[in-house]
């Protein structure tokens, strides 16, 4: 390790540092909206002196989003938010060429994860970025004395927005949270057109299977669900869509899709990705319906969208297969195939989602994280939204980066909308 490096760091092998290093720069090569915001940040330093924990998954993407804090000044801590999801040569390189302090291992058992989100806390973190709310989660139950000092969270998944709003039903959630996720140059592209492409790689490499032919069940029609159905369309699979809201299943119908309850498409499916962000979507009674070779796996934050440990309970034998798939004998001589130990497939088995996409979504955590310093005292306790004038400053940035100009309202035009007189 060179002198950079800090000693406060658990990873698999700091000599991975070098090839982690060439992979951040490829990652960054297309990350212009970020790099942008990085010049600005090293410039300013508006968080010089805080101290910062993130929980993320330690891919090339959020490498570059940590080196941006770092850039603007933040005292960084970053822990893994899935156990399957960290590049350990990334890992090295943030250590070793950074000096950041990472605690990450690809493959670390769940006493090792939670140790890791207790090394965060003891940072004592000012600011938080969290991924499926772990950190806060066990800041507000077990470190509840920690929040007075907390300006704020943001959150990147869909999941970890679903946990802050339980937290503020119960008047749990003490300090402002912005939900990332939901700002439109997030959840619009990072969720349908990342999880989409990244979760069908995931697919891809682990399995070497044709998708042409095959019918392939997706579990929820939200923006990831819709993109995973999209570009599993695009491979020539035959998608059917199981939902819960009508609204949402109304619109999987008229986005050319079938739809019906998961019993019934239990039957059918050859291949089956949950994106819901709920419990147990495929469950005992499923599994046992399941055909021959029927393929399953989860792209939502949690592993418990599949309920596995009820598929233990009906499997006469289990075995590897491949990397990351593991066979489940049934009792009828059935197989079925679960990829990633169930976990985030699109992290465990590829590489996540690309560079280009992670560029808006981690502008717009950079940007939340200074929104929140710049409004401590100002924002309340509870979840917001970063301001609409950040997501089209984004959006523009990412629009300039690609060269391409779009028109803009003349003042007759701004008159008119701004006006009710005007009509037939």
């Amino acid at each position: 390790m060179n002198s950079k490096t800090m000693t406060t760091c658990e990873i698999k092998d700091a000599s991975l540092s070098s090839a982690g290093a060439q992979r951040i720069a490829w990652a960054e090569a297309d990350m212009p909206v970020l790099r942008m915001v990085a010049k600005r940040f090293a410039k300013e330093r508006p968080l010089a002196g805080l101290r910062l924990a993130a929980c993320a998954h330690i891919t090339t993407e959020t490498a570059n989003l940590a080196i941006t804090l770092a850039a603007g000044g933040a005292d960084c801590v970053l822990i893994a938010s899935n156990p399957l999801s960290t590049q350990d040569d990334v890992a090295a390189a943030l250590v070793v060429e950074h000096g950041l302090s990472v605690y990450a291992i690809k493959g670390e058992d769940i006493s090792t994860y939670h140790r890791h989100i207790n090394k965060a806390l003891d940072h004592q973190p000012q600011l938080i970025i969290d991924d499926g709310s772990d950190l806060v989660a066990t800041l507000i139950q077990e470190r509840a004395s920690q929040a007075a000092t907390v300006i704020g969270t943001t959150e990147e998944t869909t999941t970890g927005i679903t946990r802050l709003e339980s937290m503020e039903r119960d008047g749990k959630l003490p300090f402002p949270a912005i939900a990332v996720n939901n700002a439109k140059t997030k959840h619009l592209f990072d969720n349908r057109y990342g999880t989409g492409q990244s979760t069908l790689d995931g697919i891809i490499r682990a399995t070497n299977r044709l998708l042409a032919g095959r019918c392939l069940v997706v579990l929820g029609y939200g923006w990831c669900g819709k993109g995973c159905a999209m570009r599993a369309r695009g491979h020539g699979a035959n998608i059917i869509v199981t939902e819960v809201d009508p609204v949402k299943a109304i619109e999987a119908i008229m986005d050319g899709f079938r739809v019906m309850p998961i019993m019934e498409a239990a039957k059918l499916g050859d291949i089956f990705i949950t994106v819901t962000g709920n419990r147990h979507v495929i469950d005992k009674p499923h599994f046992a319906v399941m055909k021959d070779g029927a393929i399953v796996c989860n792209s939502g934050h949690f592993d418990l969208e599949l309920n596995l440990g009820a598929l233990e309970t009906i499997a006469t034998a289990k075995r590897n297969v491949r990397p990351m798939m593991e066979e489940y004998l049934l009792p009828s001589g059935n197989r079925i195939y679960v990829l990633a130990e169930g976990r985030l497939v699109n992290l465990s088995c590829a590489e996540g989602h690309p560079a280009s996409v992670m560029d808006m979504s981690f502008a717009n955590q950079a940007l939340a994280i200074e929104y929140l310093v710049a409004q401590k005292g100002i924002l309340t306790p509870g979840i917001h939204l970063l301001p609409e004038s950040v997501d089209c400053e984004i959006a523009s940035l990412k629009l300039q980066s690609m060269g391409i100009s779009i028109d803009k309202l003349t003042d007759e035009m701004v008159a008119y909308l701004s006006s009710w007189k005007s009509g037939t």
